[in-house]
């Protein structure tokens, strides 16, 4: 039965990535279609569908293809460096929530176990994933304080997703009249917003309390919930981060950095496909797809992000294929660091024990 629901949980997500896919594939080919057959000198509204479609999908893939070959190896090789720059950046704030809990992991080790999570994330979509390896080899190198150990992956994706959710909402401020003139735009920063109170609401809670003030019964609820004892344990590890204001500024310093090198990696693959994309734009629009890609609807947010690529940017006058061509460069970009990290997988499993956490022994563990 848990298998069955497994299935069921990773198969309905990529058929939503799926159809995302072939949406806006589709959507993008009829524009070439037509203008194709508008150079030809063909009436597109004359041609029945199936003519139509046939006309998308002969001259569409063609013209995607072209725009994709035609990125400068320059500006590829330097946006592929910059999405390490921004990798190694992650590790570097995980290691700071690592140490605010006074677990000690080396920067390499945690560079190498963050890589083989990065695979992990990106071509698996089983049960066992990336965070799950980096919270067990916290916990494996630290005397198995696993839920200190887990609750820093926790407190690390959150912080992260705050930064970079406080970077757009500053960087709406510039860009004010082209989100109110554009709701391709508003409409996402309105979420984008309510996403930003709503988790600084959630971080407030778990750093600093102030529930069991007002409710003075609410642990004694929280012990009798299923693993409440964990969940428990957990809370009160997150008290320590709020209890560290040098982590925190460290922290939310350091994600600021990391979501600039985002912009600038996509800043400089859109000048090596020659697209004329003013940088102000790109400070708001680049984290608002980062943002809503995260939430959890498809895998690694593949279609999500194509589409949110393609509708945001042609507010300023990209055109479609060009920015499917820059969402995919990008994920490629992403999967060439991912292959990195399965090669130290591959390299170290035995050495590292990693076929230990990859074949369920956390999972017995627990």
């Amino acid at each position: 039965m848990k298998k069955l629901k497994a299935c069921w949980s990773v198969g309905w997500r990529v058929a939503v990535c799926l159809l995302l896919l072939l949406w806006i594939f589709h959507s993008i080919f009829l524009q070439d279609g037509r203008l194709w057959a508008q150079r030809e000198g063909l009436q597109w509204e004359q041609l029945s569908r199936g003519q139509q479609w046939h006309l998308a999908w002969s001259k569409g893939p063609q013209d995607l293809w072209h725009t994709i070959y035609q990125v400068h190896a320059g500006a590829l090789l330097t946006s592929l460096l910059l999405v390490g720059v921004a990798l190694w950046l992650g590790v570097l704030r995980w290691r700071l929530v690592l140490e605010a809990q006074g677990l000690d992991l080396s920067l390499m080790r945690a560079f190498r176990i963050s890589m083989v999570a990065q695979f992990f994330n990106s071509f698996l979509l089983g049960s066992t994933g990336g965070d799950l390896i980096k919270a067990y080899y916290a916990a494996r190198v630290t005397h198995h304080r696993k839920t200190e150990a887990v609750t820093t992956v926790f407190v690390d994706r959150l912080i992260g997703l705050w930064a970079m959710l406080l970077f757009a909402g500053l960087m709406m401020m510039p860009n004010l009249s082209l989100l109110m003139h554009h709701g391709e735009l508003a409409a996402p920063a309105v979420v984008i917003l309510a996403m930003l109170v709503a988790l600084t609401l959630v971080l407030g809670v778990a750093f600093w309390g102030g529930v069991t003030k007002r409710f003075p019964g609410a642990r004694h609820w929280l012990r009798r919930l299923p693993k409440g004892e964990l969940l428990e344990r957990s809370l009160d590890s997150c008290r320590q981060f709020g209890k560290e204001k040098a982590f925190l500024a460290k922290a939310v310093a350091l994600s600021l950095v990391l979501n600039v090198i985002w912009v600038l990696q996509i800043s400089v693959l859109g000048n090596g496909l020659d697209l004329d994309i003013p940088f102000t734009a790109l400070l708001v629009i680049v984290p608002i797809i980062f943002c809503i890609s995260a939430l959890p609807i498809t895998p690694n947010g593949l279609g999500v992000r194509e589409q949110l690529f393609v509708r945001m940017l042609a507010v300023i006058a990209v055109p479609g294929t060009a920015a499917l061509s820059l969402s995919l460069l990008a994920s490629a970009e992403g999967i060439f660091w991912s292959l990195i990290g399965g090669a130290v997988y591959m390299g170290l499993r035995e050495k590292e024990h990693l076929s230990e956490v990859t074949g369920g022994s956390l999972a017995e563990n627990n």
